[in-house]
Parts: structure tokens; C-alpha cells; sequence
């Protein structure tokens, strides 16, 4: 008997609920007025003027090529000791030429993967992305004789043109003050110290950024040999 009155209540309440919606689309019905199809189309927003690209130089010669804007996009650059991903390249001003090629102004923005930057701390170094846009290093690391496994998290700045991560945090899983005593002698191997090796004369590491895949790097430089001349 208590079932079928649910029943009851539930199909009751439902057909209220039909009513209602009925009631509100027929008062917005009467209320409203189709659109006026008379009215002209909507004028599309401007579009971007388009870019001027630099005069070329005026000694430029016979067996050179010059190019005043460079827009390029790669999923992957391999470069001889680095790989890096999703790579976007703005240059301003490319001449190519018997001198190789040279770009006047050139910004560049690219990941580097974790694995890059483990591979560089050695051992079985983990790198990965931690909390407050921090960085995280995980390894094992011998220490009088016994092997710990020693959790770092700390800011990630560029100094020199170089990736710093300097640990805040060092965590070894023990007492508060064996892991202080710990951390200072295991600090070296959980700090990174990393230079984007192969890059192009010029181009130097200028902002770092940690994300989900790797460390967003900002690069940027002027008279970018990206290519040497023959001898």
C-alpha cells in the first residue's frame, strides 16, 4: 500500500511538473516576438591589419635570401643534447645566405620534458610537476652506506640562462630532525642545475614555467645563428 501511494505521489508530481514547463513555454510565446529578418547581416569583427614585414638590408646580395617574418610551429625539435616539444618560433629578419643563417630577432617557447631533466640528475631521478607551480625531484640517493629515497620540492628560477630548481622541501620519511640532518648532505643531488645544451648562438633561456608535461621555457635573442656559413 505505502508503494503504490509513492507511485502515486511520483506520477502526480511529474504531471505538475509537464504543466509547468507547458505554462512557461506558452507565456514566453506570447510575450516574445520573432526575430526581424529584415534586419541586415551582423557586421563581422574587424580583422588583424596585416603585419609590414622589416626592409630587407640594402647590402644584401646576389646569393643571399632575406625573409622579414618567421611564424613556425613544431610538435618536436631535436637538437644535439636536448629534445624539446611543442616549440613555437617568432623571427624577425632572416638572412640566409654563403654566411649560413642568421635571424636579427628570434622568440622562442618550448617544453622540456621532465625525462630531459631527470636524465641530467642521473640515477633514477624523477622529475615531475608539484603543487604552487613548484617542482618535484624523487631519487634514490646512497647515503653512510644506506640507500633513501629523498623527496625534494622547490621554485624554479632561471639564473644565467640557466633552469635552477633549489629544494625548500626536502622530505626522507624520518623524525623531523634526522631528515634536517639528512637533507643537508643529500641537497647536491636534488637540485637542478640544468642548461638547455645545442641551443643557437644567441638564443638565451630568459623564463621557466612548470606545467603537467615538462618546464615551459621562454627563450629569446638577437643576431640568432641558427646555421653557420661553409668555411
Amino acid at each position: 500500500m505505502t508503494r503504490s501511494r509513492v507511485a502515486d505521489w511520483a506520477i502526480g508530481a511529474l504531471g505538475m511538473l509537464v504543466l509547468l514547463a507547458i505554462g512557461v513555454v506558452a507565456l514566453w510565446w506570447f510575450v516574445s516576438e520573432p526575430p526581424d529578418d529584415t534586419a541586415g547581416p551582423t557586421t563581422p569583427p574587424p580583422s588583424a591589419a596585416p603585419r609590414i614585414d622589416a626592409p630587407a638590408p640594402i647590402d644584401l646580395g646576389g646569393d643571399e635570401v632575406w625573409i622579414g617574418d618567421l611564424d613556425l610551429q613544431s610538435a618536436l625539435v631535436v637538437l644535439p643534447d636536448s629534445t624539446l616539444r611543442d616549440v613555437v618560433a617568432r623571427g624577425h629578419g632572416a638572412r640566409s645566405g654563403p654566411d649560413g643563417l642568421t635571424v636579427d630577432r628570434l622568440e622562442v617557447w618550448a617544453t622540456v620534458p621532465f625525462d630531459e631533466v631527470a636524465a641530467q640528475l642521473g640515477g633514477d631521478s624523477m622529475v615531475r610537476a608539484a603543487e604552487n607551480g613548484e617542482a618535484a625531484v624523487v631519487r634514490t640517493v646512497d647515503v653512510l652506506g644506506r640507500q633513501i629515497t629523498v623527496v625534494a620540492t622547490g621554485t624554479v628560477e632561471v639564473e644565467g640562462g640557466i633552469l635552477v630548481v633549489e629544494p625548500r622541501a626536502i622530505d626522507v620519511g624520518g623524525p623531523e630532525l634526522l631528515s634536517r640532518t639528512i637533507a643537508a648532505l643529500v641537497r647536491q643531488f636534488v637540485t637542478i642545475e640544468q642548461p638547455i645544451e645545442g641551443l643557437p648562438r644567441n638564443l638565451e633561456l630568459l623564463d621557466v614555467e612548470v606545467r603537467d608535461d615538462g618546464f615551459r621555457a621562454e627563450l629569446a635573442g638577437q643576431d640568432v645563428v641558427l646555421a653557420a656559413g661553409g668555411s
